[in-house]
């Protein structure tokens, strides 16, 4: 339960806003596209590309246009000799298909994307449903070999408790969603107030009663909203306690757990979270924060921010700033006055940072019904996305010019270094039309740090094309606050207790946030009904939701 070293990952799935790179040799078409380490993982199935092709299903979410036709799926149908099968569901239902696949018994040979938690790919393991891909691995996977031995959090996180691995993830490092319970304050009120970015709770208080107070925007009226959010369901972190409760106790904005010498607990029972609903009650009180906050969605919050004429928000809690004012439109230059609040220290002392680690979703797994040769086709195929030219060619298309280009010599990256690829420059392309050239966010592929890190990115933060670099500048701020030990974000739920996790897990978030929000806006009150709160969760069985997350981490 060491802090882990690899703070650069998160599992997101949707940190669509990141952007992606990739590392290796002279140009992208060049060598075999192994990463150099020999033809086992880029030419056929072993067998010869003059037999016939190796047929092979593969399950994925439907798209806007057909992957039969994709240029990226041509590509490794020729560099594999295979013909590939689609199983396809909506993207909405994808998860529902997969289980009635399974359920049935009239599934795939290969999942290439099935949203599996490590649970499932146990339970189905145990199963015999899908098979281990150890051996394959060792075989006909080099690169996927190399980045476990590059990154153990990599392979840890693959490797269930009986040793097999039944699936791999999508790795997809993104610095930035790392520590994505953030802040951001109107630094222009606070420059017209005479105003310093708060570092305390007291200062936060004394920042936002001015907000409300003072007539920061300066137009006569008192309609300026001194601290606006909304729920996580609609809004990256949006809830205000992902921030503020961090200044009294660790809130990991999910299951509540914390983690101190590998014992595991429970945060939103304790004496410091009580005080932190007293805080956040006496903000609301005050009318420091928006009633809106607990129920509007993103649009709603965007239109606050973008409205027209005066501006009248002062802070918003999220992890990305661009839900409230628009950072994409270099005529627009409202957001430049937006800066990052690093955490606040509390009355205690307490001064953290959320933080999520660990991979939670596995997209590729290969059943039973796979033949030899289908399987070592399917992990070929897999492999070679975990290649440099192969993670390229998935993500952003086999042809240059239309999804990336090679970077000029004067092109940097975020950190500010060479870059080996660009945006810049591709070939005019129709609005309208749909782009059938690469798989995108499909299936397992190396989306690490060292990939994304060899685009080129703007080197102004406050410029459109520069987002990116805004936000990794941000996270720094909130990396030395991360807690020394963390619940990871994915951990193997025994089999035998995955029901029971996710019923408790269910009921006791929405006891947990039901109550937090009448603590806030005071239809509870803290003094007297907190005792009742607590003894609360004896109904919903707390102390076995505590142990089947100690034991998910116990070694």
């Amino acid at each position: 339960m060491k802090k882990s070293l690899w703070l650069m990952l998160v599992a997101v799935l949707s940190c669509s806003l990141a952007l992606s790179a990739c590392s290796g040799g002279k140009n992208a078409g060049s060598g075999d596209g192994n990463g150099g380490t020999g033809a086992a993982a880029g030419s056929g199935t072993g067998s010869g590309q003059d037999t016939k092709p190796v047929d092979i299903t593969f399950f994925a979410p439907q798209g806007k246009a057909p992957l039969e036709d994709n240029d990226y799926t041509k590509l490794v149908e020729k560099k594999f000799n295979v013909n590939i099968k689609w199983d396809l569901a909506p993207a909405d239902a994808l998860t529902d298909r997969r289980q009635l696949l399974l359920a049935s018994g009239d599934y795939p040979e290969v999942f290439l994307e099935g949203k599996f938690t490590n649970t499932d790919l146990l339970t189905y393991g145990m199963q015999g449903v899908f098979i281990p891909l150890n051996d394959l691995i060792d075989k006909y996977a080099p690169n996927i070999k190399a980045m476990m031995a590059k990154k153990p959090y990599f392979k840890d996180a693959m490797t269930a408790p009986d040793g097999n691995i039944y699936g791999i993830p999508r790795l997809n490092e993104c610095y930035h969603c790392t520590f994505s319970q953030k802040y951001w304050i109107n630094k222009d009120w606070l420059d017209k107030l005479g105003l310093k970015v708060p570092t305390t709770t007291d200062e936060l208080y004394t920042v936002l009663k001015a907000f409300k107070t003072k007539d920061p925007n300066g137009n006569g009226k008192a309609d300026e909203i001194p601290l606006t959010g909304a729920p996580n369901k609609y809004v990256w972190n949006g809830n205000i306690d992902a921030f503020l409760m961090n200044a009294f106790i660790y809130n990991d904005n999910d299951k509540y757990l914390t983690v101190s010498g590998g014992k595991v607990d429970f945060a939103a029972n304790k004496p410091q979270w009580k005080e932190g609903l007293a805080y956040m009650h006496k903000l609301y009180k005050e009318g420091l924060i928006d009633p809106a906050s607990f129920t509007q969605n993103d649009q709603a919050l965007g239109q606050l921010g973008n409205r027209e004429g005066d501006e009248i928000v002062g802070s918003v809690t999220t992890a990305l700033v661009s839900y409230l004012v628009n950072v994409y439109d270099d005529t627009i230059t409202r957001h430049k006055h937006w800066v990052i609040v690093p955490p606040l220290k509390g009355p205690e002392g307490v001064q953290l940072a959320g933080e999520s680690q660990g991979i939670s979703e596995f997209e590729f797994a290969i059943t039973n019904k796979a033949s030899e040769a289908q399987q070592i086709a399917a992990i070929k195929i897999a492999d070679y996305a975990f290649s440099e030219e192969g993670a390229l060619y998935s993500e952003y298309g086999p042809e240059q010019g239309i999804g990336w280009n090679l970077a000029g010599p004067n092109e940097k990256n975020i950190e500010g270094k060479p870059a080996k690829y660009t945006f810049e420059n591709l070939k005019p392309q129709d609005p309208n039309a749909v782009i059938n050239n690469s798989w995108s966010l499909l299936g397992p592929k190396d989306l690490s740090k060292e990939f994304r890190d060899l685009f080129a990115a703007s080197q102004d933060p406050l410029s459109s094309k520069g987002y990116e670099r805004r936000l990794a500048d941000a996270t720094k701020q909130y990396e030395p606050y991360g807690p020394k030990e963390v619940y990871p974000t994915g951990v193997y739920i025994r089999p035998e207790d995955a029901d029971m996790a996710a019923q408790l897990t269910t009921s006791i978030k929405d006891y947990v946030q039901s109550n937090m929000a009448q603590f806030i806006i005071g239809d509870k009150d803290i003094d007297k009904d907190w005792d009742a709160y607590v003894k609360g969760f004896d109904g919903l069985n707390l102390a076995k939701y505590i142990q089947i997350y100690q034991d998910a981490i116990q070694k």
